[in-house]
């Protein structure tokens, strides 16, 4: 029955897709001419172009706001100049500004651009209107790139994890700005044909205003991006030809950490040699090979709360090798999370295009599975060897349909998947997406294999006044993804619906740009039909210029049954709720902050041991800031809070605060120190079976980066946590302590260069 409320849902929207059908095409584009010269700003006197090379390049201009007013003219003129070499693509912006001495412009690390002002252009170089790259400069040429993937999955919208060589210059005037693109042929990805026809879209984001303006228009009322980009035609005869990149590091670390199973510091340096390696063929096609792969991180992961979460927090993949068409392995299941990948010692990547047609291949192992295993464990020293494939067609205009095998060989076990996914778009705004998956998997040490398999179904309408997400997923109790990462709407053995239905309205003649509802509900089923949890809720929005309030409340109910939790003999149900504020404000130049504060219960899941979990008065304090006193220096202030006490007497369960400040000094564009300070401390009450535990960590780093892969680093990290070590019975332990005790350092050098051929 509950599958049949299910279809008939899915049906309804459908229909209602359907009879709300519209057309939508651009008309504009755009010839590329070739040029003879390398343009600059001495091309553009008074921010015009004042020479024959700039007045051969292609201008665009008129350009049209999305936000805060969408459709209207955007308030500050932008020219824009395009041309090419056999080289180069090259991109000049005339960024105008009533208002120069307000212009966002601070001298930052690459990418951390995030409150100043900038300008971009974003290319579908496969004309495919699936993905493009995007790049993006500041008014003093900080770069920021990334690839767009198209849709509304958990896996659409930008990753930063692309990491382009490409040159940028910016400079500020007495009019405004001026910014400078010169993006080498062979840092993109396009097909093998004589003449190029690629899509572009260009934009500029002016913070103070809230302002954010595209050409061509760029509607909020048409869902997708990449279909309402411009066709741009003119390149002929290019191509880097088969192209190479070797990029070897070394990384040397001197470690001094306590050992907490001997109760005794521990001295080590390590010196890790090893090399990165790009082939690219046919200018579409491109082979990474990796020995001894730089999986380093120097750059920390931002911190996110985990206590008393009942489901996996997902940190985002950084590490280099995983960078090139990391798109091509995304699915709205998400089958490849590569950061289970924990520490291989070679591996070889095969990714590329061929017409409508792209493909995708992983072969790489892993040794982590059997580190640290004691002496007579047979899985001791095994290693996880591991093989990806995915690929998939485009079938007209943003439809795609596309499989993926994932196998992951373990000692005498496995874990296999297969997937059949698709992507429709219906209409200009609706669009859908369908997944199927079947799993294998047998135990390490062997033993009966157990088969499942996922199904799941989404459609999704976007557009100026109504936006509705629509979700259903059904899981088997036996689906295992060991390379996946599967958060509570895709767990084994549920299944359920979830629909987020919001409408949007746009004052006239206010300061009020857009305030808008939305109505989120959901449910989950186990596979007996036991309903194990819904969630339903309002919430509110209103967006100015630069400020945004946010209201929010939502219901829950949760059952945990007997394999969810040790000691509860049937099915227990849970009834708790919550309200919720956020602000977010950057008007000032510079100082921008979001701030999130929530209370009612919650389910607390670490109850003391041997008692059951229970329902708890809970509060959270998420807060947020950045703050740039001048130009050269930035600082991002992070604050963390979440209590729960019981409901009767007021007992405490646990509280946690995360302090965390990150500041970074930019000397120029190529040096820069960075330090950081984060403060965890977990307060345990007599209502919880946590210890108390608090750590204090310190991070400092010299960069000095010429691009993404040439770089130079010294860094020292130093630790401490709330511990001490006693002597009992001739032997020493490590327990847990009131006051701070240092429990690890390291000093570390990390040098890679990029040669280019």
């Amino acid at each position: 029955m509950r599958k049949l409320q299910l279809m008939l849902c899915l049906v309804s929207t459908v229909v209602l897709a359907l009879f709300s059908a519209s057309t939508f095409a651009v008309d504009e584009g755009l010839v590329i001419p070739k040029i003879t010269g390398v343009p600059g700003f001495s091309d553009f006197q008074n921010m015009n172009p004042s020479t024959s090379l700039a007045r051969s390049m292609h201008k665009i201009s008129d350009f049209v706001q999305r936000e805060p007013d969408d459709g209207d003219p955007a308030t500050q003129r932008t020219d824009v100049y395009l041309g090419y070499d056999q080289e180069d693509l090259y991109v000049l912006f005339m960024a105008f500004d009533s208002q120069p001495d307000l212009i966002r412009a601070n001298l930052s690390s690459r990418e951390n651009i995030d409150g100043d002002d900038s300008v971009e252009i974003t290319i579908d170089t496969f004309n495919d209107q699936r993905a493009a790259f995007t790049f993006r400069v500041t008014p003093l040429g900080i770069q920021w790139d990334a690839r767009w993937t198209e849709g509304s999955s958990r896996r659409a919208g930008f990753d930063t994890t692309l990491e382009a060589v490409w040159d940028s210059q910016g400079q500020v005037t007495d009019q405004g700005y001026m910014a400078r693109m010169a993006i080498p042929l062979r840092s993109l990805r396009f097909p093998d044909t004589e003449e190029q026809i690629w899509r572009i879209q260009i934009g500029r984001q002016i913070p103070r205003l809230g302002e954010a303006s595209y050409w061509p228009e760029y509607s909020i009322s048409i869902e997708g991006r990449l279909n309402q980009t411009a066709l741009m035609s003119g390149i002929r005869d290019v191509s880097p030809g088969n192209n190479s990149q070797i990029i070897p590091f070394i990384f040397a670390r001197d470690v001094d950490a306590l050992d907490s199973g001997a109760g005794r510091f521990k001295q080590n340096t390590e010196v890790d040699v090893g090399v990165d390696a790009k082939f690219v063929f046919n200018d579409s096609m491109v082979l990474d090979l990796t020995l001894n792969p730089d999986f380093s991180q120097v750059e920390s992961d931002e911190p996110q709360v985990v206590v008393n979460e009942r489901f996996e927090v997902r940190f985002p993949e950084r590490r280099p090798f995983f960078v090139e068409n990391a798109d091509f392995f995304a699915t709205d299941s998400i089958l490849v999370f590569t950061r289970r990948i924990v520490d291989p010692e070679g591996g070889a990547r095969f990714t590329g295009r061929l017409g409508d047609y792209g493909f995708g291949g992983i072969l790489i192992n892993d040794q982590a599975p059997g580190l640290n295993r004691s002496a007579g464990d047979p899985l001791k020293g095994e290693k996880a060897n591991i093989g990806m494939f995915r690929a998939f067609r485009d079938i007209s205009d943003q439809n795609r349909v596309g499989v993926m095998v994932t196998d992951r060989e373990f000692a005498d076990g496995f874990n296999r998947v297969g997937s059949f996914d698709g992507r429709f778009k219906l209409t200009d705004n609706w669009i859908t997406n369908m997944q199927l998956v079947g799993t294998e998997t047998e135990p390490a040490l062997g033993g009966e294999s157990v088969t499942g398999y996922q199904r799941n179904i989404q459609l999704n309408r976007v557009g100026r006044m109504l936006n509705t997400h629509t979700h259903a997923v059904d899981t088997t109790k036996d689906f295992r993804t060991e390379l996946g990462f599967q958060n509570r709407w895709f767990k084994a053995d549920t299944t359920g619906l979830h629909n987020r239905f919001g409408l949007n309205f746009y004052p006239d003649d206010s300061s009020l740009n857009r305030w808008g509802v939305v109505l989120f509900g959901a449910y989950l089923e186990d596979n007996d039909g036991t309903r194990i949890y819904t969630q339903f809720g309002p919430s509110a929005d209103l967006a100015f210029d630069t400020t945004d309030i946010g209201f929010g409340y939502t219901e829950f109910t949760e059952v945990l049954r007997p394999q969810d939790f040790p000691g509860i003999a049937s099915p227990r149900k849970y009834k708790f709720d919550n309200w919720s504020v956020s602000f977010d404000n950057d008007r000032l130049e510079t100082l921008s902050f979001e701030f999130n504060f929530r209370s009612g219960t919650a389910l607390n899941v670490v109850p003391p041991s041997g008692t059951l979990p229970f329902v708890a008065d809970s509060s959270r304090i998420n807060f947020d800031m950045l703050w740039r006193p001048f130009d050269r220096l930035r600082i991002s202030n992070t604050y963390f809070r979440t209590e729960l006490e019981t409901r009767s007497g007021g007992v405490d369960v646990f509280s946690n605060e995360i302090v965390r400040s990150n500041w970074n000094y930019q000397f120029n564009r190529e040096w820069s120190l960075r330090f950081i300070a984060q403060y965890d401390k977990t307060d345990a009450g007599p209502a919880t079976r946590l210890e108390d535990k608090e750590n204090l960590n310190f991070d400092v780093l010299l960069r000095y980066v010429i691009n993404p892969w040439s770089a130079f680093y010294v860094g020292y990290n130093t630790n401490q946590s709330n511990f001490d070590i006693v002597e009992m019975e001739g032997e020493r332990e490590v327990v847990i302590a009131d006051s701070l005790r240092k429990d690890g350092d390291q000093l570390f050098v990390k040098f890679s260069y990029l040669f280019q051929r």
